[in-house]
């Protein structure tokens, strides 16, 4: 009796265990997905902001970065720039998936300028205006 009911708790918490044990869930990178949303160059980014701007057909779009993943300018970016909010977005030059955050999106030029002034009032010495990128890819 005692050795069926050392055996079978051994049994219970064998099964206890493995079945708290999971498998890291691997993102799959879907380029077709992503190569059907919107395109857009990164055509600002400043080490000591944490805010980029991305050149869209639709204008600038301010985003700022999530966790401590931010494109470089030039970098090709695929994803949802048209609405506010947090989403996950596809860096088609590194071939890399990240999270980041739209704050103003369909700006004009100086209304972009404007929008890092004020996420970022530190930027530029001397009130000076920053210059962005010009971006490589035609509307």
């Amino acid at each position: 009796m005692k050795r069926i009911f050392t055996i079978s708790a051994s049994f219970f918490l064998a099964a206890l265990l493995l079945a708290g044990c999971t498998r890291n869930a691997v993102i799959v990178n879907e380029e077709d997905y992503w190569l059907t949303k919107e395109r857009g160059e990164v055509v600002y980014s400043d080490p000591y902001c944490s805010y980029y701007v991305v050149e869209t057909n639709y204008g600038y779009t301010v985003l700022q970065t999530y966790g401590t993943y931010k494109p470089y300018e030039g970098a090709v970016l695929y994803g949802n720039f048209s609405s506010r909010g947090t989403r996950d977005l596809y860096n088609f030059t590194t071939g890399y998936v990240f999270t980041g955050t739209v704050t103003d999106y369909w700006l004009s030029y100086v209304e972009a300028q404007d929008a890092l002034d004020y996420y970022c009032p530190f930027g530029k010495a001397n009130g000076a205006k920053r210059e962005f990128k010009k971006s490589s890819f035609s509307k």
